[in-house]
């Protein structure tokens, strides 16, 4: 385990995650810290699968479509 300061990090970017791809690096920032470490490797079996959550996701254009017909009823109201 290695602590470093966000400057440090900033600085050092490169060896920090070559270290991360090891072990687990953490980040100081005052009373915070942050972890950098090896997500996945570059391997298909280690992809998460969709969720509930994705599946159920709207696109910019359906927002846009939605709030569109929200503006008007309010603006139809007056």
């Amino acid at each position: 385990m290695t602590v470093v300061s966000t400057k440090e990090f900033n600085t050092h970017q490169d060896r920090y995650f070559d270290m991360a791809e090891n072990g687990q690096v953490f980040i100081q920032r005052g009373d915070c810290m942050f972890i950098v470490k090896r997500a996945y490797e570059n391997d298909d079996d280690d992809f998460l699968e969709p969720d509930e959550d994705l599946l159920n996701a709207v696109t910019m254009d359906e927002v846009r479509e939605r709030i569109h017909g929200v503006i008007h009823k309010l603006f139809a109201k007056q």
